[in-house]
């Protein structure tokens, strides 16, 4: 199992997130999240099953499976999703 760790500093809300990506022997993706951000929290609480890191890199972005599950995020510009697609890729 490979584990990698990203610190997103998101900018203008100030709001710090550490993602953990830890991919399995089955190529999927587990990912661990804490933020400062609530918004950010409830969704992590969405993603408890791991998903195959395909479909966490996948395109184009409306079949992502990342951009999916981080679909009710308040803010379009929030890097947190594209951060946990790449620590999907470092990991895989």
């Amino acid at each position: 199992m490979s584990d990698v760790t990203l610190n997103v500093d998101a900018g203008v809300c100030q709001f710090k997130t550490v993602v953990i990506a830890s991919m399995d022997e089955n190529m999927e993706i587990t990912y661990k999240i804490k933020s400062a951000c609530p918004a950010v929290r409830e969704m992590a609480k969405e993603i408890t099953e791991p998903i195959p890191v395909f479909d966490a890199i996948a395109m184009p972005f409306v079949e992502n499976a990342v951009y999916a599950k981080c679909g009710k995020l308040a803010h379009a510009a929030c890097p947190v999703p594209c951060a946990m697609i790449k620590a999907a890729e470092a990991a895989g």
